[in-house]
């Protein structure tokens, strides 16, 4: 984890995509000299009874014009890409120390706790809580409440057998059936500190106890 401040330093594939524009306009401006030089070779050494065709080297130096426009294009495409990314990981450090709202189901086991809220749109015949670990295993499944509105959901950590599990990113997901057996619309929210951000990867991964959760996940700020 680094909260190393992003405009000092460019992320490897801003890099990267900067040294391959800037080896392209290399490659163009050599092989653009290249040309140059057999074209006036050919103009000087030419049969003046038989002329050579002015349209054809004409086309190739409209073309080798366009090519080094798009490669300018690109260039300054890179700059707006690595603005944007130093904006994103200064936005982001501002959720330091500051609560979030996760509306996915993700949640971050904290010290062997982690709580969730989840809404029923209307009364149900059975509700079922599954919660899975970053990997998608499944690690509990237990009943939950069938009445509608909004209820909460502390978790221990535990497996269903009682094993206690590490602390890390779980998503908390809940169905629910009515007495028909239709499906009833259900909702799961998170509530978490963010303790820090993580700006090694392409985007920004807020830190919550020892999980990261993506920046675009969270949807609500407070204090």
């Amino acid at each position: 984890m680094t909260t190393t401040n992003p405009v000092t330093t460019p992320t490897p594939a801003t890099t990267t995509t900067s040294s391959a524009s800037s080896s392209a306009q290399q490659q163009l401006a050599g092989n653009f000299n290249t040309f140059l030089q057999l074209l006036t070779t050919q103009l000087q050494n030419q049969d003046p009874l038989s002329p050579m065709d002015s349209n054809q080297f004409t086309q190739q130096l409209v073309e080798y014009s366009q090519v080094e426009q798009q490669i300018n294009s690109n260039t300054k495409l890179d700059s707006l890409i690595s603005l944007s990314q130093s904006q994103s990981n200064s936005y982001a450090m501002n959720y330091i120390g500051k609560n979030v709202v996760l509306s996915n189901g993700q949640g971050a086991l904290t010290n062997g706790a982690a709580d969730w809220t989840y809404g029923l749109n209307n009364a149900a015949a059975a509700t079922t809580l599954t919660v899975t670990d970053s990997n998608g295993k499944v690690v509990y499944s237990g009943a939950g409440a069938t009445t509608a509105g909004t209820h909460d959901f502390a978790w221990n950590g535990q497996d269903n057998i009682g094993n206690q599990l590490p602390d890390g990113s779980y998503t908390l997901t809940a169905s629910a059936t009515a007495t028909d057996g239709t499906p009833v619309t259900t909702s799961v929210a998170s509530k978490a500190l963010v303790s820090g951000v993580d700006m090694s990867g392409s985007t920004p991964q807020l830190v919550i106890g020892t999980a990261e959760i993506p920046l675009t996940n969270a949807t609500i700020v407070t204090n």
